[in-house]
């Protein structure tokens, strides 16, 4: 490996770690303010009545889940509509470090059913011109990835 080799991984490596971070700045700051909406029918609903109001959806899902078909043809419609109208689109690994980021129970037994993260929506209604550190950067991130040709970019978020 050359050395300009060695300073690209570094330089990509340092981006994912920024993205990450940012992607988890935004879903906390999002919840917070009420500009968040969880689950995959409930994403399908909005975006159904307010596409415009939606400025990026996180698809969810870790490895042991990626052979669920019923998931996939959900996300492959999602990423559909998303494109269509515009919405910028990451795909996440890490569920665990999802329910923690949105405060989920730990262990749901004998609590409420846990809420379905597998599809997250961040939206920015027309009347407010709320722009965070975070939405700027991932929005920054996909218009990059979109420029390499990679559609759907992936981050992983990391348990800590």
């Amino acid at each position: 490996m050359t050395l300009e080799e060695l300073v690209t991984c570094d330089n990509a490596a340092q981006k994912m770690q920024t993205v990450t971070a940012a992607v988890e700045e935004l879903l906390v700051a999002a919840q917070r303010q009420d500009r968040l909406t969880v689950g995959v029918y409930e994403s399908a609903k909005l975006m159904n009545v307010d596409p415009d109001s939606v400025v990026l959806c996180l698809l969810a899902v870790d490895e042991e889940e990626e052979g669920d078909i019923a998931l996939q043809i959900h996300f492959t419609l999602i990423q559909s509509f998303c494109c269509d109208n515009d919405i910028d689109i990451v795909r996440v690994s890490g569920m665990q470090r999802l329910a923690e980021l949105l405060g989920e129970p730990a262990d749901a037994q004998g609590a409420a059913e846990a809420r379905d993260l597998h599809c997250l929506l961040v939206t920015n209604p027309h009347t407010d011109a709320w722009k965070s550190h975070g939405l700027v950067e991932v929005a920054s991130y996909c218009q990059e990835s979109r420029g390499n040709n990679q559609w759907v970019p992936y981050i992983s978020l990391q348990e800590r």
